[in-house]
C-alpha cells in the first residue's frame, strides 16, 4: 500500500514545494501532471520544498490522459474537490493490495469539469464554510488528506514519537 499527491497543472512553486516536503515527511510519492506554471528548479520553488527536495519520490506525467494510462487496476483514485458530496474521511484507505491517489486540481480552476463530471463517484471533499472563502490552501488541503489516510494506515514507517535529546545542543 502506498499514498500518492496528484497534483493536475499546478501553479504556484510554493504550493508545489510545501507539498512536496510533506510528501517526503510522509513516504507519499509525489506526480505532477504537465504543463506547470513554472520550471522545477525555480528558486521558489527550493526555497518552500527547502533543502528536501532531492528527496522527493517524484513522477512527470505529460498530461491527464497519459497519468491515467500509468494507473493499475488495483489502484484507487480519488479526486479531491469542494464540489464533491463525500467527504474524504468517509472513505476506508486500509485495503493493503491497494495504491491510493489523491489528485488535487489547478490553484485557479480546480480539475477539468469535464474530468470531474466524468469521475463524480470519485470526488472526495474537505468540509467548509464556502461563504467566507472560495477554497482551502491547496498544500493545506493535500496536508489534511494524506494524513488522514495514514491515520487511517496507523502512519506506517512514521516516527510516531520523536525524543529530543537535550544534550546536543549543548
Amino acid at each position: 500500500m502506498t499514498n500518492h499527491i496528484v497534483l493536475f497543472e499546478p501553479l504556484m512553486p510554493a504550493n508545489t514545494g510545501n507539498i512536496a516536503r510533506t510528501a517526503t515527511g510522509t513516504n507519499t510519492k509525489l506526480h505532477l501532471i504537465e504543463p506547470l506554471g513554472f520550471q522545477l528548479d525555480d528558486k521558489h520553488l527550493k526555497r518552500a520544498g527547502l533543502d528536501y527536495w532531492d528527496t522527493v519520490d517524484i513522477t512527470i506525467h505529460q498530461d491527464l490522459p497519459s497519468f491515467m494510462e500509468s494507473l493499475k487496476d488495483n489502484d484507487e483514485l480519488f479526486l479531491i474537490s469542494k464540489f464533491a458530496e463525500r467527504s474524504y474521511h468517509e472513505v476506508d484507505y486500509t485495503q493493503p493490495e491497494r495504491d491510493y491517489y489523491f489528485m488535487f486540481g489547478k490553484e485557479t480552476t480546480g480539475l477539468p469539469e469535464e474530468f470531474m463530471r466524468k469521475h463524480s463517484d470519485l470526488a472526495l471533499r474537505i468540509p467548509q464554510n464556502d461563504q467566507h472563502i472560495r477554497a482551502l490552501n491547496l498544500s493545506n488541503t493535500a496536508a489534511i488528506v494524506i494524513y488522514e489516510a495514514l491515520r487511517q494506515q496507523s502512519f506506517p514507517d512514521l516516527d510516531l514519537v520523536h525524543t529530543y535529546e537535550h544534550d546536543k545542543l549543548k
